[in-house]
């Protein structure tokens, strides 16, 4: 399970690829990147830049992405994601 910091880390870069898009609440472990945030894949081309930025080559999301099946992808949560980083980042 991703620490709050992680979790915190990843919100934030969500807000800024959304960049002035009214969410409905906050955003949680629990919201799906597609379902709730209605994010494209160009949004997660974006967002994988900022991940990399902020996490440099440990965190390779492109990478774990195409290791997921499209119904992975459409399910992800930012929940999801933010294990993931932390997974990586104890490796």
């Amino acid at each position: 399970m991703s620490t709050d910091t992680t979790l915190s880390e990843v919100a934030e870069m969500i807000e800024t690829v959304l960049d002035g898009y009214e969410l409905d609440g906050p955003i949680t472990r629990e919201t799906a990147f597609q379902r709730d945030l209605a994010f494209a894949s160009i949004d997660l081309v974006v967002l994988s830049g900022h991940v990399h930025e902020k996490y440099g080559e440990l965190v390779n999301l492109p990478r774990h992405l195409s290791e997921m099946d499209l119904d992975e992808i459409v399910a992800l949560t930012v929940g999801d994601l933010a294990d993931y980083i932390d997974h990586c980042r104890a490796a």
